[in-house]
């Protein structure tokens, strides 16, 4: 079956279409200031038929035809969307990095000073696991 304009897109093609502009792009066809105003066009479309409006200009562009590339917005094996995954590596990492800070100055303090590092990854934990369990894989949601 063919898809229409009026056919809703998938994260997917959302994908398929930024790679697009990304190539139309280091090639020279659309400026940075396009490529923006058109990626914040992109994350806002929800139909096929939006979705070939920002690339009906650009010279061979078949949204049906075109592989998503691997770092894609599709959950990985664990069922984890790899924006999500990259964002609780960023909450692991400055957490750790804040406490080995609190444990050197502990030390050099000779006591055990107020564990600040909590205030640190507390709140930004606590937002990541939300949206971990009720973020579900869908990042398009409808406003």
């Amino acid at each position: 079956m063919a898809n229409s304009p009026e056919m809703r897109a998938s994260d997917a093609d959302r994908d398929r279409v930024a790679a697009i502009l990304r190539e139309h792009t280091a090639q020279g066809r659309i400026t940075m200031d396009e490529f923006n105003e058109r990626l914040e066009q992109l994350y806002k479309s929800k139909t096929y038929g939006e979705l070939a409006r920002l690339t009906s200009d650009l010279p061979d562009v078949d949204l049906r035809h075109l592989p998503v590339k691997a770092g894609s917005s599709v959950p990985d094996k664990k069922g984890m969307h790899s924006g999500m995954a990259a964002a609780w590596s960023a909450w692991a990492a400055a957490s750790g990095i804040n406490w080995v800070i609190w444990l050197i100055v502990s030390i050099t303090a000779g006591d055990l000073i107020y564990p600040w590092p909590l205030w640190v990854m507390g709140p930004w934990g606590v937002i990541l696991l939300v949206s971990t369990v009720f973020g579900g894989n869908n990042q398009a949601k409808e406003s």
